[in-house]
């Protein structure tokens, strides 16, 4: 994660696609100029950190066809999409199909700025949930069949003694078998493991507030 961010910027009008690539860049920030949405789709890197700004009226493959390409790709960039038209029924298709902004031209360069801001920060923050689920789910992979299986009584309440008798073993086995369990899963107590496992299951991260995605766990 410590690759540069990227901005790709889309727009097939080469003079404003200048003008905006050298905002970027005066704002310290790497960009990608590409004056056809092919251009973009063979050099895109899903991987690299980054955002994409995208014209919504391109040649070949508009901005809305481009979007649905990096979701068919199975990618997950952060998108903003601008167009020369106040086209309502666009930026609604847009904003459905996962687009965080749709900006009309022309616009205030710092409109433009804070939007592609938003797109970066919204990229990381997914990263980073991202880079947070899977080490739960390297962690939860080294556990063995029977961790597996009380972890799975405990998550949900059930007591030692209840999962000893469902499981036909002792009581004290179910300890040793919870105390590896949370152990490997890097956590002290029964609250952090339930989390863990809450966070694979709904494939986002828990904050200690109880919070998915900003609302509260009930």
């Amino acid at each position: 994660m410590n690759e540069k961010c990227v901005v790709y910027l889309v727009e097939d009008d080469p003079i404003l696609s200048r003008a905006l690539a050298r905002l970027l860049q005066v704002e310290g920030l790497a960009v990608q100029a590409f004056l056809s949405a092919e251009e973009f789709l063979l050099a895109h890197e899903p991987s690299r950190p980054g955002c994409a700004v995208i014209d919504v009226r391109l040649p070949q493959r508009d901005g809305l066809a481009v979007q649905q390409a990096l979701l068919a790709a199975g990618g997950e960039r952060a998108v903003v999409l601008m167009s020369g038209y106040d086209d309502v029924a666009a930026g609604v298709n847009a904003m459905k199909a996962g687009a965080l902004d749709f900006l009309v031209k022309p616009f205030e360069d710092e409109v433009f700025l804070a939007a592609v801001r938003c797109a970066l920060e919204a990229d990381r923050k997914a990263r980073l949930v991202r880079d947070q689920l899977q080490s739960v789910r390297g962690r939860l992979a080294t556990l063995t069949p029977r961790e597996h299986q009380v972890l799975e009584h405990v998550v949900v309440g059930r007591l030692n003694k209840q999962i000893a008798a469902d499981l036909g073993i002792t009581e004290k086995t179910i300890k040793v078998h919870r105390a590896r369990a949370m152990e490997k899963m890097g956590v002290g107590t029964l609250a952090e493991l339930v989390r863990k496992t809450l966070e694979i299951e709904v494939g986002t991260v828990v904050g200690d507030g109880g919070l998915i995605d900003g609302r509260p766990v009930l």
